[in-house]
């Protein structure tokens, strides 16, 4: 359950931020867009399949076990999430609607590219430090944009009991980053 809480917190900033590969964060949707139900459940599920995919990756190209358990730890998390995720929506007839300019589908195809390309050390560190910035962005994400819009209790109970593990994962993937930029120091 832990796990699960902790990878909700990865979907919402998905929903906000760029990953930290390519370049500055973008809005979700254009401001006079309205950020509502529907579409909070279509990004929440479009960035859970991001995460998956960027862990599946992390997975298989990290370097140490460390990076690649941390890989598995988010495919796990983020494919439990989803399946809540598409639980509540069906449970509530709702209709997932991803923005009109979805650019951050874009943004995402960019940075697996780049992961693709990256190997050896040179990925582990952009991976975790893509896990860094995507944490620290979830946190006044949820608070500032993502809970304030979502109308369903249910949707607001989830986000609110989740929020506090947030920390968690940050804390996770700036843990490795540290020890693996300590190993770097040594040779």
């Amino acid at each position: 359950m832990r796990a699960a809480m902790v990878s909700l917190g990865l979907v919402f900033a998905s929903a906000l931020v760029t990953l930290s590969a390519v370049g500055p964060a973008r809005p979700v949707a254009t401001p006079t867009a309205k950020l509502d139900d529907p579409t909070i459940i279509a990004i929440f599920d479009a960035a859970n399949t991001w995460d998956i995919e960027t862990g599946a990756l992390a997975a298989k190209k990290g370097t140490t076990k460390e990076v690649r358990e941390f890989g598995k730890m988010l495919v796990h998390d983020h494919e439990t999430v989803r399946q809540q995720g598409r639980d509540l929506a069906k449970k509530l007839g709702v209709t997932p609607t991803p923005p009109k300019d979805f650019a951050m589908a874009k943004d995402h195809e960019a940075a697996l590219k780049a992961l693709n390309a990256a190997n050896g050390k040179a990925f582990d560190r952009a991976f975790l430090e893509n896990e860094v910035a995507f944490h620290k962005a979830v946190i006044d994400a949820v608070t500032t944009t993502l809970l304030p819009a979502l109308q369903n209790a249910e949707a607001r109970a989830l986000v609110t009991k989740v929020a506090p593990a947030f920390q968690a994962h940050e804390a996770a993937a700036q843990n490795l980053l540290d020890k693996q930029t300590k190993v770097a120091a040594t040779h």
